[in-house]
């Protein structure tokens, strides 16, 4: 690790001198690249220099040791316990932050719900999961664009998909893939029996234009009527586009703006994103373990999460941990299920790491 560290230490340095000089400068592209490389090394080398700092106070505190003076050697052996205390702790933030940084974490997010089993149920548990990511991300002060939605007529959604842009979208919420239960009493249950139902949760990390080659030729572009809310427009004119990528079968819809236009390229933004998702898979085997990691097996029939009304409880049971305040998660504020999954899987991260 420390071979590593001091790697880290002096290309730190020769970045922060490429960054003064006027060629690099004058290349804005070249700048800004090396800005953000030399950004991310800050807190590392920070947190290395604060170990060596440590660590020389330690030297001198022994060397104090051998003074003559009483008081002097008193206050050495303080010292030296306060610096031996602290190298545990700084070596454990090292070891963090020197762990493989997943490329997608700075990204947005297209956030996908999916009705699952339970028939109108599952359809409105899903539409509750919905408004819980936007209130979310609300709370976050993210923007959020509807990109497409399709209701069931009872209040409830089939299925939806959701444009996330905001610092750290994807680091923040790449953890709620997978199949989410839950566990209730329906309105129309006269019998008062608890149901089971359950509504599937896909994040995908936007991508740019560039990284996605996708040929006008693989494409088959539909275009038909719009059903549902939405305005004037909707069920009057074809704006609603639905695009079939044929190489991997991929379909994508989108009905919720305004022209054809407007939802081709939405409908776009989401294709790219699923077939970018589907190349990290295919090519990636790291980043492939990763998000099996997330989800349990890997694919979104795992269950990940169980939502009981009854009991007003949510359990996570990938950690697992179970917290007794549905109503303000279900309203948004999920940080604290979001924090612990990231430590969780930021520990098991570390413990590969140290395995290695």
């Amino acid at each position: 690790m420390f071979d590593k560290l001091e790697f880290i230490e002096q290309k730190y340095e020769e970045l922060g001198h490429k960054l003064s000089d006027p060629e690099v400068i004058s290349d804005q592209n070249t700048w800004q690249k090396l800005m953000r490389e030399h950004s991310d090394m800050t807190p590392i080398v920070a947190k290395y220099k604060e170990l060596k700092a440590v660590k020389q106070g330690i030297q001198e505190a022994k060397e104090m040791l051998r003074e003559s003076d009483e008081d002097m050697r008193e206050l050495a052996k303080q010292e030296l316990i306060e610096l031996e205390g602290s190298i545990e702790a700084i070596e454990f933030d090292l070891k963090k932050l020197l762990l493989p940084k997943d490329p997608n974490d700075s990204r947005d997010v297209i956030l996908e719900v999916r009705a699952g089993a339970g028939g109108d149920e599952a359809g409105l548990f899903a539409a509750e999961l919905l408004r819980m990511y936007i209130r979310f991300a609300e709370r976050k002060r993210w923007k959020i664009e509807v990109l497409n939605t399709n209701e069931t007529g009872v209040g409830g959604i089939k299925e939806a998909s959701v444009l996330i842009q905001g610092a750290g979208a994807y680091s923040k919420m790449k953890y709620e893939s997978g199949t989410h239960r839950v566990q209730r009493i329906p309105q129309t249950e006269s019998g008062g029996r608890i149901h089971t139902s359950t509504a599937t949760v896909a994040v995908l990390p936007e991508v740019d234009d560039v990284e996605i080659d996708i040929k006008q030729n693989d494409l088959r572009i539909d275009v038909f009527r719009s059903s549902g809310n939405g305005g004037q427009s909707v069920n009057t004119t074809d704006s609603a586009v639905r695009i079939t990528h044929l190489p991997s079968g991929l379909v994508v819809s989108c009905q919720d703006g305004k022209s054809q236009l407007t939802n081709k390229d939405k409908a776009m933004q989401v294709l790219k994103a699923r077939l970018y998702e589907m190349e990290l898979n295919k090519q990636n085997d790291e980043i492939a373990e990763q998000r099996r990691s997330q989800v349990g097996t890997g694919d979104r029939s795992a269950k990940i999460r169980t939502y009981n009304f009854p009991q007003a409880r949510i359990t996570d049971h990938r950690i697992p941990i179970t917290l007794y305040k549905l109503e303000h998660f279900m309203d948004g504020e999920i940080d604290e299920m979001i924090d612990e999954l990231s430590t969780f899987f930021q520990a098991e991260a570390l413990k590969t790491l140290e395995a290695q």
